[in-house]
């Protein structure tokens, strides 16, 4: 019995991944429920896909010590008066060292208040709105474009193909969409688009049939707006449902996911800015490649990758070379590097604003447009523009 148990543990041991130093803690909410859960799950699963390999390979390494990492994680209900508890909950008692952003702009401003209440690292992989990286934050770090770019290749793609388009501007109610909206709105009338409709709605909007009846008025020829999953994917379908006839649709967020294709005949030929796509091949200086990338996450979880998810990734993957390279879990000796660096990831370009009333802004990080189309017999995202980056020709118009 006794060689039993002998033999039991020599092969438990052996089976035994080799354990790191310490652990490392990163905290974060996500929106588990709530309007917001679609993409943040997404997110959410792209870095859980960086944590384990990661500790599969035996931990971050920072000057002699190996760390595995351990996510804490709350549902914060895809509300903004959670946040801020639940963040301080995870510094204060769940001793977080760094910090992800939540999903969504009005939720990483909520959440920041408190990353620099107590000096903690902030990786935004899910709030593109400038605003909350002007207030003078020495913490935060954004990964992806800001919410004035989203909508800047959608007008240009639009000018491209008819440069006096009658425009409806038709938008979300939250911090984000509307910091989208508006930049959207100057880059259109810069370009001579005529808008005949400018409306947002409340994020809740389960009936747009008011709204698209006023863009069917407004001789409306395209629409470009929308906000986040839930909403863009039934503003889609109300608009095929109601035959408005656009020409041309571009949508912030929904149709980025791979679930929107379940709409059919209603996302045919919609655009959608994306932060990624795993067409674009960036020659990373470190990480896998996206196609590496897009392989790994399909294997774990069945899916394919989105921008969400391969935003959630790419924030790990560079706060893992940050601790590298400064050889430190300090704070500030790992927000030093963040500062510094000038590198491209599978996800593009990064590098961020370091004066002292745009800390964290992300400077570097180009988007591009996808478009659903017909391959195949199947609706799969084409890159149509800029034209440098294109897989397929944008179509035009779609009616």
């Amino acid at each position: 019995m006794r060689k039993l148990y002998l033999l039991a543990a020599v092969a438990a041991l052996v089976a035994a991944p080799a354990f790191a130093d310490d652990m490392l803690t990163i905290g974060m909410t996500l929106s588990q429920t709530g309007p917001l859960n679609v993409d943040s799950v997404a997110q959410q699963r792209g870095a859980e896909l960086w944590r384990d390999e990661v500790n599969a390979a035996g931990g971050i390494k920072a000057g002699s010590k190996h760390y595995k990492v351990r996510f804490v994680t709350y549902d914060d209900q895809s509300q903004g008066g959670r946040v801020q508890q639940l963040y301080t909950r995870l510094i204060v008692q769940d001793k977080s060292q760094f910090l992800f952003g939540p999903y969504s702009s009005g939720l990483c401003a909520t959440a920041a208040v408190i990353s620099e209440q107590y000096g903690k690292p902030m990786l935004i992989t899910g709030g593109a709105e400038a605003k909350t990286l002007e207030l003078g934050n020495k913490y935060l770090v954004q990964v992806l474009s800001r919410a004035g770019e989203y909508l800047a290749g959608a007008i240009r793609a639009l000018e491209s193909k008819n440069a006096h388009a009658k425009l409806a501007v038709v938008y979300a109610d939250d911090p984000f969409s509307k910091a989208v909206a508006v930049a959207a709105r100057k880059l259109a009338q810069a370009g001579g688009l005529d808008i005949v409709l400018d409306e947002s709605y409340a994020p809740n909007t389960t009936d747009f049939s008011a709204i698209i009846n006023k863009t069917i008025s407004a001789s409306a020829e395209a629409l470009v707006g929308g906000g986040h999953y839930a909403d863009g994917a039934t503003l889609a379908r109300q608009i095929h449902d109601q035959k408005a006839n656009l020409k041309y649709i571009s949508l912030l967020v929904a149709p980025d996911s791979p679930q929107f294709a379940s709409l059919g005949d209603a996302a045919y030929g919609i655009t959608v800015p994306s932060q990624w796509e795993v067409q674009a091949a960036y020659k990373p200086d470190f990480g896998p490649t996206g196609a590496a990338f897009a392989k790994a996450f399909a294997a774990k979880f069945k899916i394919a990758a989105d921008y969400h998810s391969a935003l959630g990734y790419a924030g790990g993957l560079l706060l893992q070379h940050a601790i590298e390279q400064s050889g430190s879990i300090d704070a500030d000796k790992v927000v030093a590097v963040l500062n510094a660096m000038d590198v491209t990831t599978f996800f593009g370009r990064f590098k961020i604003a370091t004066d002292p009333g745009h800390h964290g802004l992300q400077v570097a990080h180009e988007m591009v447009l996808a478009q659903w189309q017909r391959k195949n017999g199947r609706l799969e995202r084409e890159v149509v523009w800029p034209k440098a980056a294109q897989t397929a020709d944008l179509i035009y118009p779609l009616h």
